[in-house]
C-alpha cells in the first residue's frame, strides 16, 4: 500500500500500549509524517461521554455485558464517522489506542458474549474501516500487577474485574493473533519500552513503504 496506514494498538490493562502510541507519534512527528491519535472509548464528544459512563459513572455497577457491548459500539461508530475515516481520506496516518479487537477480547473472550454477534456488531459499527495492522502488546499477569502497583490511581470499572477476567482477555488477544496473523502482530510487552518501540517501528517499515521511505530520507 502507498497511503499512510491505519494502525491500532491493543492489549490488556497496563500492557504499555498508550506509551507505545505516544512513542510512535513522536517518531512520526520527527519524520514530518501527518498523523492523528484516537482512543476508545472516546475520541469524540459523544464518545467521551460514553467513556465516562463505562468507566467511572457512579451508577454503572449494574451494567450488563450486553449494555457494555452496545455502548462501546456506539462510541466506535461515532469515532469512525467523525474522526478516523475523514483523517484517512485526508492522507493521514491514524494511530488508535484500542479499536474493535478490544471488543472481541473483552466482551467476547472475557465476558463470554456470542462471538458471531460481536463480529456482526463490530462490522456494523466500523462500516468497512479496518486497521491495516494491529499491534498487540502481550504481558503476563505478574507484570500487569507490578505496573499497576507502581502507578497507583483510581481503577476504572474494567480494571476492577477479577484476575480470571483479565487472563481471559489476554488469551482472547493471543487467539486473535493466531487466527489473523496477517493483520495482528503479537509483541512481547514485558521488555524495555525502547526495545518494544524499535520492534514496532521495524515491523511497520517492513510492511508499509510509505513509512519506510520517510525513515530512509
Amino acid at each position: 500500500m502507498s497511503r499512510l496506514p491505519f494502525i491500532t494498538f491493543e492489549g490488556s490493562e497496563a500492557c504499555g500500549k498508550t506509551t507505545q502510541v505516544q512513542r510512535l507519534a513522536t517518531r512520526l512527528e520527527r519524520l514530518h509524517v501527518p498523523h492523528l491519535i484516537t482512543r476508545e472509548p472516546g475520541g469524540t464528544p459523544i464518545g467521551e461521554t460514553i467513556r465516562e459512563l463505562l468507566q467511572f459513572a457512579p451508577h454503572n455497577s449494574n451494567m450488563t455485558p450486553k449494555t457494555e457491548l452496545l455502548l462501546f459500539e456506539a462510541s466506535r461508530s461515532q469515532l469512525v464517522h467523525e474522526v478516523i475515516r475523514p483523517a484517512l481520506e485526508q492522507g493521514m496516518c491514524v494511530i488508535a489506542d484500542r479499536f474493535f479487537d478490544s471488543t472481541t477480547a473483552y466482551q467476547g473472550a472475557a465476558r463470554k458474549l456470542d462471538r458471531e454477534i460481536i463480529k456482526s456488531f463490530n462490522a456494523f459499527a466500523v462500516s468497512g474501516c479496518i486497521p491495516d495492522i494491529t499491534i498487540v502488546l502481550d504481558v503476563d499477569a505478574a507484570t500487569v500487577e507490578s505496573r499497576m502497583q507502581r502507578e497507583p490511581r483510581k481503577a476504572d470499572r474494567i480494571e476492577q474485574q477479577s484476575a480470571e477476567f483479565h487472563q481471559r482477555v489476554r488469551e482472547g488477544y493471543r487467539e486473535l493473533a493466531a487466527r489473523d496473523s496477517k493483520r495482528v502482530v503479537l509483541i512481547d510487552g514485558v521488555r524495555e519500552p525502547s526495545a518494544i518501540e524499535e520492534e514496532i517501528w521495524q515491523t511497520l517499515c517492513s510492511r508499509f513503504p510509505a513509512l519506510s521511505k520517510r525513515s530512509n530520507t
